[in-house]
Order: structure tokens, then sequence, then C-alpha cells
């Protein structure tokens, strides 16, 4: 009980940070504080821990979005920390499995960084990144603000107790697909203050009586950009990203990508994804696995056409990300796809789940040189709205003026 109770004193210690611990020394700080303009600076500092469900040895849309807005506080000053648990309840007979094969495999992935996002995501060094073998408070520091980013860490960040911090919820999508809709939707009524990162689904909190922060994504401008003129690009140059959930599209994307190529032979795809590749790909669909981000921005410049052929998103950033790199947009006409796309302004969209309009779509873009330009070039300019910068400091906003509102004790 001694080892444990020190093991918990020194993770506390550690997560705090130097700037808590000479803070928390400094008698009377607050009038010093009226007197130092550094002090009062360091007052206004906060220090605040993002909760995710797993590592991140893969590329993954959320925990990139989760990532920027971490690089982006630590930047301004605040000690930021992002806890990732080797262990999340799993749903059904498979929960045992899930649970050994998780907490076994945590001291070895913890040894060796497996964990990490460093070949896909380049996090801030002033960020602290944290791998515990699951979501228990003490392994948490304490804090100013936390984030649940996942209906189960909300769940669980419910519960805990008031010096984690001001309780926030990033709702990122509608995780009905991962999980028990009943539970799921019940986050959404927890004690939680609710940013939400599309006009969606901050319709769907006011449905449900409850008032959510809308905060749109950023974009990475330095990351994803026009390297290569779109007008030189091949026509028939298509990218598109891989990913084997159902509701992500990808199979209504190969079938209008088949059927699109009955009408152009020249018709050349790039796939990409963070599973291994699809079986049965034709020798003219290429398939990349694990890009990372300058390799990605190189597929996107390699392409005329973009295809995101999803049934729902939260938010989808690889078709804003091929925006920024130039490509025409065929699209789903979807929730997460309005928040920048416009039909025949900004993209072309289809209804979800219908491969042979997608189809259409695809082949008016590819043969129809001044349509595609005109798309491109349009959704590039919309797209340059969404800074990392304004996101940032509309979620910053958000969070100050609640933790200075926040009851004490």
């Amino acid at each position: 009980m001694v080892v444990c109770r020190r093991a918990r004193d020194r993770a506390g210690l550690d997560a705090l940070g130097l700037a808590y611990i000479a803070r928390s020394r400094c008698g009377g700080g607050r009038l010093s504080a009226s007197l130092d303009p550094a002090l009062a600076r360091k007052e206004r500092e906060l220090r605040i821990t993002f909760l995710l469900p797993s590592g991140a040895p893969r590329p993954t849309g959320g925990y990139k979005v989760v990532y920027e807005y971490a690089n982006a506080l630590a930047a301004r000053g605040h000690a930021v920390t992002v806890v990732h648990s080797a262990y999340m309840p799993a749903e059904g007979i498979g929960r045992g499995r899930a649970l050994r094969s998780q907490l076994l495999g945590f001291p070895l992935k913890g040894l060796v960084g497996a964990w990490r996002p460093d070949r896909w995501f380049r996090v801030d060094p002033r960020v602290r990144l944290s791998w515990i073998p699951s979501l228990k408070s003490w392994l948490v520091p304490d804090g100013d603000a936390i984030f649940a980013t996942w209906w189960q860490t909300a769940e669980t960040l419910a519960a805990w107790p008031a010096r984690k911090g001001r309780k926030f919820y990033l709702v990122q999508h509608l995780e009905t697909w991962g999980g028990p809709e009943a539970r799921v939707m019940a986050t959404w009524r927890l004690p939680l203050t609710k940013i939400v990162i599309s006009r969606w689904l901050e319709d769907i909190g006011r449905e449900l009586g409850e008032h959510c922060h809308y905060v749109p994504n950023g974009l990475d401008f330095q990351a994803f950009g026009i390297d290569n003129d779109p007008a030189g690009r091949p026509p028939g140059s298509v990218a598109m990203l891989y990913h084997p959930q159902p509701w992500k599209g990808s199979q209504d994307g190969l079938e209008a990508l088949q059927l699109a190529r009955r009408e152009l032979p020249n018709l050349r795809v790039e796939l990409f994804g963070a599973t291994a590749a699809p079986p049965g790909l034709p020798d003219w669909i290429a398939y990349h696995q694990n890009l990372p981000q300058p390799a990605l921005r190189a597929v996107y410049n390699r392409a005329a056409i973009f295809v995101g052929p999803s049934w729902t998103e939260g938010w989808g950033l690889p078709p804003c990300e091929a925006m920024m790199c130039g490509c025409a947009l065929a699209c789903t006409d979807i929730d997460g796809h309005r928040e920048f796309a416009r039909h025949a302004d900004t993209a072309l969209m289809s209804p979800p789940r219908d491969p042979v309009a997608l189809a259409r779509n695809i082949i008016r873009l590819a043969t129809d040189d001044d349509l595609r330009a005109r798309l491109a070039a349009r959704g590039h300019e919309f797209v340059q709205q969404f800074t990392w910068q304004r996101a940032a400091d509309a979620l910053e906003r958000v969070v100050t003026d609640a933790v200075r509102t926040a009851p004490v004790g």
C-alpha cells in the first residue's frame, strides 16, 4: 500500500508539472500576480487533460483532432496531458478476451512506445502523453479541465471527483455505431460541458434539450496544400480513403469506381488506409497503408478527384485535406460533409449508399475540365476558413469561461 501511494504521488506530481508546483508554493499568489505580469500569466494557465480510449499507433481522425488541440493549448502556455487507456470494456462475449489481450500487451506496448502516434503525428514535446492500463481516476492527474472524447470515456468521467477538473465532452460523432444506442445517447445527458464539431451534432443536442458549444474543426495548412497544379493532373486520377467500418462506405466507393471505369478506361485510383488492403483489388487501384503525412499529401496532389463515400461522418477530415491539396470532391450528401460540401459549388454530392449516383459524379468530374477546375478552386477557397488558430481560440474560450465560473470545492 505504501509503494502504491508513493507511485500515485509521483505520478500526480509529474502530471501537474513544474509550473503548477511553483504556483502552489507561491504564498500570497493573488497579490504577487497583481504586481507581476509573469505570475498573472501563469495564473491564467490551466491544467488540461484529454482522455482517449486507446493507444494511437495508426492514423485516426478523431485522435488527430485531440492532438491538434493539445498542441495548440500547450503552445498557449497551458499544461496539457493526453491520457491513453490500454483497456476499455468491450461489449458482448469478447469482453474477457479483450481485457486479457489488452492488459497483457500493456507493459510491452509501454516499453517500446507502440501506443504512441509518433509515426503519423508530431505531438508538441510540451504535451505530456500518458499510457495507463485503464481509466481509473487515481491514474489521471488532477487539473482544471478534463475532456471525455468518446462515449465510454464520458460515462467514466462523469463519476470522477471534482478535483480532476471541470468536465467537458468533445463530441465528434453520434457514436451509436460503437456501442449500445441507449447508453451512447445517455452520455449526451451527463453533467458535462459539451463541445460539438458540427452543426448536425449541435442539432442533436438541441433535440435532447442539451446546450452544446459549436466549435468546428481546424485544418493544418502547413501539412496540406497544393504542390502540383490541379490543371496538370490527369483527369482520371482519383484518391479515396479505405476503411473496413461499413458506415465509411468504402465498398460503395469501390463499386462506384468500378462502374466509372467502364466509361473511363484511363481511370487510376490510389487508396489509402490504416488497415491491410482489401482483397481482390484490380491493377489500376494502388493501395497505401499507414502513410506518413508527407506521403499522404503527395497522394492528394497526384489526384484530380477525391471520393468521399461515407454513410455518416462527424466531420469528414480526409475530404477537407484533399480539397486543401486541390482535388475536386465527389462525396455523399450527409450531415458531416455539409460542413464544407455544397452541391455544384464546392463538390458534387450524391445520396449515401448509392454507388451508381456516386459513379455518375466521378464521371462528370473526370470528363468536364471546367467543372472540375471550378469545384476544385472553390472547394480550396472554402476550407481556408477552418484554421486551428480559430478552433483553438473558440475551444480555449469555452474552457476558460467554464473553469472561471465553476463552483469552488
